[in-house]
């Protein structure tokens, strides 16, 4: 029998059209673009604006992106996994309230919380979905509007986050191409330094946790920056030792777009070239698992088949990991 493997075939995006810029921050908040810019690379964030919108609709909206793009029958979809850190509500998932806003009826769905590591690790699992020979058309759905869990009163955190939803479109192949490896890690011991401290089963909403403010993202930088640092590039570099690549071998590094001094860090410790690394944190922030594949979506016109792509995050929890890809087509 073939090796089945698993492969990206399309890829959709949705951005809201509202921009929140720095100088716009400065008169919420004490900061300056300046100070944002040195610190961590952004200039801009898109922001969802109007009453009852969540990150379903967005993600509705990347799925519909995909599908005018794939011409992809909604029909044939047999799975959609959905990663986000900010789901519509607790019960249902967000991937399920994503088929039906689209039109997908009784296919398998459900979320991924693994913060900014949630593409990968989505992307992994559903690739053992297709590898198992279970399912033949999945949808890995990436949406976060982080602006509804920051507070723009804390000029440590509302600097950073940005709204955003992707969709990828999985199959399986016989080709050589796809996901070829994946190097993924979690540890607890960083929920103390980024964590939503209120609203789970530990910490149940009241009225003194919103009046403290506990249902918004909290971070202790200093913290998260040091570990992000060692730990993503470890992973990266690993992949490519057992995998026998060198920096020229790799047409991209696509790393998770959270502070642009992480990123240099990783691309320094592959002996990468600038120009080798993917980078759009200056206009969109970080949009947690939807950075990732935002970059996939703006350079696919520059991907061709065969390139060896290194994806790469860091999130809370922590969590983290590197992946192999090898681009599974040209430029449509």
């Amino acid at each position: 029998m073939p090796q089945i493997n698993a492969v990206i075939t399309g890829v959709g995006a949705f951005t809201p059209e509202y921009r929140l810029t720095n100088d716009e921050l400065s008169r919420m908040v004490d900061t300056n673009d300046e100070w944002i810019m040195t610190r961590v690379g952004i200039k801009e964030r898109r922001i969802l604006k109007g009453e009852g919108l969540g990150a379903s609709d967005m993600g509705a909206k990347a799925v519909e992106d995909l599908v005018r793009k794939t011409g992809l029958d909604l029909q044939t979809v047999d799975l959609v996994v959905c990663t986000t850190v900010t789901g519509d509500m607790v019960i249902p998932a967000t991937a399920a309230i994503i088929c039906d806003k689209v039109g997908i009826h009784k296919a398998l769905a459900f979320d991924i919380n693994a913060a900014c590591s949630g593409f990968l690790y989505g992307l992994d699992l559903v690739s053992q979905y297709i590898k198992s020979g279970s399912k033949k058309k999945v949808i890995l759905v990436s949406t976060e509007k982080m602006s509804s869990i920051v507070d723009y009163t804390d000029r440590t955190t509302c600097v950073l986050f940005g709204d955003a939803a992707t969709a990828v479109l999985v199959e399986p192949t016989e080709e050589s191409i796809g996901l070829m490896d994946s190097n993924l890690h979690a540890d607890g011991f960083g929920r103390e330094w980024l964590k939503i401290p209120a609203g789970g089963s530990v910490m149940p909403a009241s009225h003194e946790t919103v009046d403290q403010k506990k249902h918004f993202v909290y971070q202790e930088g200093k913290q998260v920056f040091k570990y992000a640092v060692t730990y993503m590039a470890d992973a990266v570099v690993e992949v490519m030792h057992r995998n026998n690549l060198k920096a020229d071998d790799i047409a991209w590094l696509v790393p998770h777009q959270a502070n642009l001094r992480i990123i240099s860090a990783t691309a320094e410790r592959m002996e990468l070239p600038s120009e080798k690394v993917m980078i759009n944190i200056q206009r969109y922030g970080n949009t947690t698992s939807a950075t990732i594949p935002l970059c996939l979506y703006e350079w696919e016109k520059q991907l061709h088949k065969g390139d060896n792509l290194i994806l790469a995050a860091f999130g809370g929890g922590f969590t983290w990991g590197a992946q192999l890809i090898k681009w599974g087509y040209d430029p449509k």
